[in-house]
């Protein structure tokens, strides 16, 4: 494939093509910004210096690609990620995912650390035994942490053959609310879009994909293998939100496979605690620009106007992945909440932040928006998701697309 010159084509927050530059250089910026690595006790049975054990499941984007970087630069890591990426062809880029995973995996070869990278679909059963397969084979037998970051649209059950889909909808009610938009020449527009109500198996399928059941299935697996070592830990990662946005979001279909994933997380850890002296917790994160959460009306309106309340101040995914895994290792204390919940949301839910985006999100129109919200910064950050508007990197020059997924050989 010849080099290209590559410029941000997009629909809405959908881009067409990714730029493998721009995508690396995001990621170097991510591991520049993780806070440095933190003296951690090294887990039982465990040679020094050998790291522990870990398997990322949603490693290339959002707070899985946050989880993997701080896993190994923060908890020196070793491991498998695993995640779901389309590679180069002649008419497109890769996604975004797949030159990250290229990054990512030329700074974990950097730093001495054996992480190895999978390609596929995370909820078949196949690919729990490929990584059942490398962790006895490779990796000594056992596995150390397990992080869970999977946001997808649809999982077909191994057992039933049965594909559910997951979808954005209030329960009860349709939900009308304010929502951020960029027409073709990037100017901001506020409008009211409404989304009809759940109907039929609506919340049952959703909880299908977004709840814990595939999670779960993931720490049977890797226990019926006795592959889990003497306190294992898991951490899903959650989130919870504003009130503005909880009609379609907590308390909306993904609020209830939320719900399950927590009470996924309550079984589990009872589980591990009588079989390995393990643990299971959810990790409920804070807002951030995402894939997958600009999909989700109200949600871009809600964090470029906390951007703007908070600047600076709004602690990006990589500082607050630094914090989980230091909880998990035992660097510092576990701060659960009372729902047994590990909270990096805290920043953002405090009283204070919430009124003053209240009342930004009040008086929010196309008009006033530009005042209330950070919009060159969602902007940016929303190319950037697609390796675009990254510091540093010379848009003009033509790049390489066709970057292989990186080689796991011994």
């Amino acid at each position: 494939m010849t080099d290209r010159v590559l410029t941000p084509r997009n629909r809405g927050f959908l881009f067409l093509d990714s730029h493998p530059v721009g995508c690396r250089q995001l990621v170097a910026d991510m591991w520049q910004a993780c806070p440095a690595p933190a003296p951690a006790p090294t887990p039982s049975g465990v040679p020094e210096g050998d790291g522990p054990v870990a398997l990322v499941i949603g490693s290339s984007a959002g707070y899985g690609l946050a989880a993997t970087l701080a896993g190994l630069k923060r908890a020196g890591i070793r491991g498998i990620a695993v995640s779901f990426e389309k590679a180069p062809t002649v008419r497109r880029t890769a996604t975004a995912g797949w030159y990250r995973t290229a990054a990512t995996a030329d700074i974990a070869r950097a730093a001495g650390r054996d992480l190895v990278f999978l390609n596929g679909d995370a909820f078949s059963d196949s690919m729990k035994d490929q990584v059942a397969d490398l962790i006895e084979q490779r990796f000594g037998g056992r596995l150390d942490y397990l992080i869970y970051s999977v946001a997808a649209p649809r999982r077909t059950d191994p057992d039933t053959s049965a594909t559910y889909a997951s979808v954005l909808k209030p329960i009860g009610r349709a939900n009308r609310t304010k929502t951020l938009a960029f027409d073709d020449e990037g100017v901001p527009e506020v409008r009211e879009v409404e989304t009809a109500p759940a109907e039929g198996d609506d919340v049952r399928q959703t909880v299908a994909v977004m709840g814990g059941a595939d999670w779960e299935r993931w720490i049977d697996h890797l226990a019926g293998r006795g592959l889990l070592a003497d306190g294992f830990a898991t951490a899903a990662l959650s989130y919870i939100g504003s009130s503005l946005t909880a009609a379609l979001y907590r308390q909306g279909t993904i609020g209830a496979a939320k719900a399950d994933l927590e009470a996924t997380a309550r079984t589990l850890n009872e589980r591990l605690d009588k079989t390995v002296g393990g643990r299971a917790v959810t990790s409920v994160n804070g807002a951030a620009v995402t894939q997958s959460s600009t999909a989700i009306p109200g949600i871009a309106l809600y964090t470029g106007l906390l951007r703007g309340v908070l600047g600076d101040d709004l602690v990006p995914p990589i500082q607050q992945l630094a914090v989980l895994w230091d909880q998990l290792t035992g660097v510092a204390p576990l701060a659960l909440d009372d729902e047994g919940r590990i909270r990096l949301d805290t920043f953002e839910l405090t009283d204070e932040v919430q009124a003053a985006v209240a009342e930004r999100w009040e008086g929010a129109t196309t008009a006033t928006i530009a005042d209330l919200a950070d919009l060159d910064w969602f902007r940016a950050e929303v190319r950037r998701l697609y390796g675009f508007s990254v510091p540093g990197v010379d848009y003009t020059a033509p790049v390489a697309t066709d970057i292989p997924w990186p080689d796991h050989a011994s």
